[in-house]
C-alpha cells in the first residue's frame, strides 16, 4: 500500500491508496482518506499515534510499503521523514528539488514552486492533458498552469477564502464570524447574508475573471478545481469545468511510482 501525506499549512491530506492500484482516476485505489489539522509543534512519535491511529480505525496499520510526500511547511517535513524512517521502514519520495515529476518547471526559479502545486499539475496533466488551469482552495487560492507540451508554466497565487475572512473579523470590530454557505440571493438580506454573498460569489468572480485572463494568454483551457472549499465555490463559478477532491493525492501517486520505477 502507498500512503501519501500533503501537509498544507492549515490542513494536513492523508490517503492510503492501493499498491499497484489503477492510476485512471484520482479515486481509483484510493483506500481511505483523512483531513487534519497541521500543527508543525506535533513530533514524530506524535504523527505516528495520529496517522497510525486514523489507519487502525479503518482496518491497516503503518507497515506501508511506500510514502510519498508533498509539504509547505518545512519543520512538519522533518518530522514527518522521522516518523517515516521510525515506524515504516519504507524509503519516501518527498517532491523537492532531485526528484523525478515527469513534469519541466517553466518558472524563473524551480525551486520555488510549492511543492503541492507540482503535485496539483502532475495529477491535471495526467487526468486532462493541457493546456490547462489547477485552482486550489487553501489558505492561499493557487492558480496553477500547464502547457498543452505538459510543462509547468506559472500561474497566480490569491489569498485564500477563510484567511481573508479571518483578517477582516480581525479588524471590524462589528463582523463576526459565520458558516460558509451559500446565501439565499447575491444580494445580501442581512450582515451574514452579505458576508456569505461576498465570500462565495466574490470568490467565484475572483476564479472566473483569472481564469478569463489566462486564457487570452493559453487559449482555451480545461479548468480544474481542489482544495478544502472546490465544493462550494465550483458549482458558482462559470470557469470551473471539473472538481477533484484528491488531486494532490493523485500527483503524489503519479511522482511515487515515476521514482520507484526509476
Amino acid at each position: 500500500m502507498l500512503l501519501t501525506i500533503d501537509v498544507g499549512n492549515t490542513q494536513t491530506v492523508i490517503g492510503l491508496y492501493e499498491d499497484d492500484g489503477d492510476a485512471s482516476s484520482a479515486e481509483a485505489g484510493l483506500l481511505e482518506h483523512w483531513r487534519i489539522a497541521t500543527d508543525d509543534a506535533r513530533t514524530a512519535d506524535e504523527h505516528a499515534v495520529v496517522i497510525g491511529n486514523l489507519l487502525r480505525s479503518a482496518g491497516y496499520d503503518l507497515d506501508v510499503g511506500g510514502v510519498s510526500v508533498c509539504s509547505g511547511v518545512p519543520r512538519v517535513l522533518a518530522s514527518l521523514r522521522e516518523m517515516i524512517d521510525r515506524y515504516t521502514g519504507a524509503v519516501p519520495v518527498v517532491i523537492e528539488p532531485g526528484v523525478r515529476t515527469g513534469m519541466p518547471i517553466l518558472y524563473d526559479n524551480p525551486k520555488e514552486v510549492g511543492a503541492d502545486r507540482i503535485a496539483n499539475a502532475v495529477g491535471a496533466y495526467a487526468l486532462y492533458g493541457g493546456p490547462s488551469v489547477v485552482v486550489d482552495f487553501g489558505t492561499g487560492n493557487n492558480f496553477d498552469v500547464i502547457s498543452a507540451d505538459g510543462e509547468f508554466i506559472g500561474g497566480a497565487i490569491a489569498p485564500g477564502i477563510e484567511i481573508s475572512l479571518d483578517a477582516l473579523f480581525g479588524r471590524a470590530a462589528a463582523l463576526r464570524s459565520i458558516e460558509l454557505v451559500e446565501p439565499r440571493s447575491v444580494i445580501g438580506k442581512s450582515t451574514v447574508e452579505s458576508l456569505q454573498s461576498g465570500a462565495v460569489y466574490g470568490f467565484a468572480a475572483q476564479i472566473d475573471g483569472m481564469v478569463e485572463r489566462f486564457r487570452g494568454e493559453l487559449g482555451e483551457c480545461t479548468v480544474i478545481a481542489t482544495g478544502g472549499l472546490a465544493s462550494l465555490i465550483s458549482p458558482v463559478a462559470a470557469s470551473i469545468q471539473h472538481v477533484e477532491p484528491f488531486l494532490t493525492l493523485h500527483g503524489l501517486r503519479l511522482v511515487f511510482d515515476l521514482n520507484r520505477e526509476g
